[in-house]
């Protein structure tokens, strides 16, 4: 059954802001994202505490913020056991509330042809704008021949990839890290998938440390790599990554909070603290993301 569509139309002429990176921890009935022990350190490492978020919460944030935010969760059932929230339903709770929420989903490659036919349905059924993966969560580097086939369905789609870089705050503080190996998330290996998919929409999540000066240059290099800045205060960013926004990435640099773990009024109130040229924080803040995802096109 096709999912329900455009119940509130999105007035992309009044948005201030388009969120790229935020979670939502639970279906509303009781099943979150991650296992207990996951999100007890996840919070202690960003300092935040908070009860998991539904969609209808995270819509009612976005909302008296006058801002829209992509949404999803992820799947990393293969690496930590735990099901992930159902892409389906985020998918029709996010139409409830197409006004402020851009529905992203998340399948693990390991899924083989299976995920491949699922992609295809989420967007052609569910109304998905694109889809997110977190290497270190789902255990495979992001150039593996095995995630070919679903980076394929995806460039055919339209639709951009969301690749987790850098280090992960999900199993910080665990002992082992809870089994989540950092090695997965360097994003020079996405310079290879950005060769081999030249039509393929890819957005860098975070502030890529160590790997910033990697990140940089995957950026500078290909046309299609993009960076959203979430998971990271604004006042932490490193001095390069400030100097390419403000000049050779100014239109692929794209506004990003990781709420609920960072709130978005915190992010935006160390943003504005940041040397960013007055006629680039528009671009960061709402447009690049709007070209991007080709909002307001027909």
């Amino acid at each position: 059954m096709t999912t329900s569509r455009n119940v509130n139309p999105m007035n992309i002429s009044d948005l201030v802001a388009i969120d790229m990176h935020v979670h939502i921890e639970s279906d509303g009935h009781g099943h979150t994202d991650m296992p207990e022990d996951f999100r007890e350190a996840a919070r202690k490492h960003f300092g935040t505490s908070h009860e998991p978020l539904n969609v209808d919460s995270v819509a009612a944030h976005y909302r008296e913020r006058n801002m829209a935010a992509v949404v999803f969760t992820v799947d990393h059932e293969s690496q930590t056991g735990h099901p992930p929230i159902s892409n389906r339903e985020i998918a029709r709770q996010a139409a409830e509330h197409s006004d402020v929420l851009i529905p992203f989903a998340s399948i693990n490659p390991a899924r083989g042809e299976e995920g491949v036919r699922e992609a295809k349905v989420l967007v052609e059924e569910f109304g998905v704008k694109g889809f997110k993966f977190h290497p270190n969560l789902q255990g495979f580097f992001p150039n593996d021949p095995m995630a070919y086939p679903l980076y394929e369905a995806i460039q055919e789609l339209g639709v951009p990839a969301l690749f987790h870089t850098g280090q992960s705050g999900i199993g910080s503080g665990m002992p082992g890290s809870g089994g989540i190996r950092l090695k997965y998330s360097n994003p020079i290996v996405l310079d290879d998938v950005a060769v081999d998919f030249p039509d393929l929409k890819i957005i860098m999540a975070h502030p890529s440390f160590p790997w910033q000066d990697e990140a940089l240059a995957v950026a500078a290099r290909h046309t299609n790599v993009y960076i959203d800045l979430s998971g990271w205060s604004p006042k932490y960013f490193p001095p390069q990554l400030v100097q390419y926004a403000n000049s050779l990435l100014r239109t692929k640099v794209l506004f990003g909070s990781d709420y609920p773990m960072i709130p978005p009024d915190r992010w935006i109130a160390d943003f504005e603290k940041l040397a960013i040229k007055p006629e680039v924080r528009p671009l960061i803040m709402r447009e690049n993301a709007i070209r991007l995802l080709g909002l307001g096109v027909a």
